[in-house]
């Protein structure tokens, strides 16, 4: 295995270039291979996808620790069961059901202890949580109090709102990944905002007075 698979965490600065020929291939092509057995093309998936992950895997946990946790065990078992891949969907498709399901099992392994605090290191979570805007100090502030926002509420709401709000996939989409219907998708969304605007009601207002749209606790997290 190599040590793209099993040192996944947070996107470095500078990622290498995929190995020549290798760029141009699609993903199925490239999964394909590492089912035949080439050692090179799974890394390729994991540097193409990584950083879209791992938005995910942070925005749905919190925290930078446990995304990077949830991520490489996804990324392993990705590489692992990459021949029970049937073709019949996008590779991020099934790339996304993983870390997704990675990052529930966390969460429902903690649920019986006592909500865990924001990370110690507030400023780096902040920042994985996504582009630094303008005002960095107020847009740190905000993503902060929506991740831990996140955390209060049901986990399969919660899942929802990082696909459709954060990530912007469609209803459809989104359904494909938490392996549910879209009506059911829709429902957890709208529930799911419906229990984040109390815990956020003092980010309705911006400083010129006017309202924040319906979906802000998404958008105050930002999309890469």
């Amino acid at each position: 295995m190599t040590s793209d698979i099993t040192r996944i965490g947070p996107p470095d600065a500078a990622v290498a270039a995929p190995q020549a020929g290798y760029d141009t291939m699609d993903d199925h092509e490239l999964l394909r291979l590492h089912v035949a057995g080439n050692p090179d093309t799974f890394g390729i998936l994991v540097k193409r996808h990584r950083d879209r992950m791992w938005a995910v895997a942070i925005r749905t946990l919190g925290e930078p620790e446990e995304a990077a946790d949830a991520l490489q065990e996804a990324f392993i078992s990705a590489f692992r069961r990459a021949d029970s891949f049937r073709g019949d969907a996008k590779v991020t498709t099934w790339l996304h059901r993983i870390v997704v399901n990675a990052c529930l099992d966390r969460i429902r392994r903690r649920q019986v202890r006592q909500a865990d605090p924001l990370p110690e290191d507030e400023d780096r979570a902040a920042e994985l949580a996504g582009p630094v805007e303008e005002d960095a100090a107020e847009v740190r502030e905000r993503r902060l109090d929506v991740l831990n926002a996140l955390k209060q509420i049901n986990v399969d709401q919660r899942s929802a709102l990082v696909l459709v709000d954060m990530e912007g996939y469609s209803i459809e989409e989104a359904a494909a990944i938490l392996g549910c219907a879209p009506g059911t998708v829709k429902s957890r969304c709208a529930r799911g905002r419906a229990r984040l605007l109390p815990l956020l009601r003092h980010w309705q207002t911006t400083r010129g007075g006017s309202d924040v749209p319906e979906k802000t606790a998404a958008e105050s997290v930002g999309t890469e």
